[in-house]
């Protein structure tokens, strides 16, 4: 793996996934991964070579995406940069005075370790870090 962070995905809040998808498909071409449901929300990733894109949906009126929804309609909620090391990465945002969502990692789509710097810490952006 590069040393380097990658951007992972794009996450992109949505009020409905199949009304989402068929730009992805009908146009794009691509296919969409199995949903899953994490955070109250349900997500589906579309491969775009070494990056995604996952479209999340809510499920729960009071969720995250729900809420973010009715803050700011549809569009990125959040850009994942893949780390080599998400602790060391978490050490240095703890370091330099970062506020993080996450503390800890925690397990989030695909059963990936993950973690959240709030965005009052990164000029307004919702940023997910994952290995």
């Amino acid at each position: 793996m590069s040393t380097a962070p990658v951007i992972a995905h794009v996450g992109l809040a949505v009020p409905s996934i199949e009304s989402a998808l068929a730009f992805y498909r009908d146009v794009l071409g691509l296919s969409p991964g199995e949903p899953e449901t994490v955070d109250a929300a349900r997500i589906v990733s579309l491969s775009l070579g070494e990056s995604e894109v996952e479209l999340l949906e809510p499920l729960d009126a009071d969720g995250p995406i729900a809420k973010f929804l009715a803050r700011r309609g549809p569009g990125i909620h959040h850009i994942a940069y893949r780390v080599p090391d998400l602790e060391a990465a978490l050490r240095t945002c703890r370091a330099r005075g970062y506020r993080l969502i996450d503390e800890q990692p925690r397990i989030g789509q695909g059963g990936k370790r993950v973690a959240f710097i709030h965005p009052d810490a990164t000029a307004g952006i919702l940023i997910e870090l994952t290995e």
